[in-house]
């Protein structure tokens, strides 16, 4: 009795080589700029929050701002690692977006960088092999 052998390859023939500009690397960084907005904004309104607490004693914007926040936080540092590993970046390029993280309007400003760094690439994907 032989045993039967799969005809499909290990990895997709997508024509991605896994580079830093290939599509799949590309696609790292939408979902790391489509968190990084909306948790530098959740972060602004945690600390507004966080205030509130202490002033008014409202409590209930930290109950529900804190578990949003961290969520996407956790999502934000994922996103991050996986980025990191399929761009290729240098240690100073990766420490500088984990610390936009932890700054209040960070994740506003390494929005554009990655936006930046997007546009960037796909204008070295378009420009003619010299």
């Amino acid at each position: 009795m032989s045993t039967a052998q799969s005809t499909t390859p290990a990895t997709p023939a997508t024509g991605d080589a896994g580079g830093p500009d290939s599509p799949r690397a590309l696609g790292t960084l939408d979902r790391l700029r489509w968190v990084s907005l909306p948790e530098g904004i959740s972060f602004l309104v945690l600390l507004v929050c966080s205030v509130l607490r202490r002033t008014i004693e409202w409590d209930l914007g930290v109950t529900v701002m804190g578990p949003i926040h961290g969520a996407l936080f956790v999502l934000y540092v994922l996103f991050w690692l996986d980025a990191w590993s399929k761009r290729k970046w240098t240690v100073g390029r990766a420490a500088l977006l984990f610390v936009l993280s932890v700054l209040p309007t960070g994740g506003l400003f390494a929005e554009r960088s990655l936006a930046k760094e997007k546009r960037q690439a796909l204008e070295r994907a378009a420009a003619p092999a010299a």
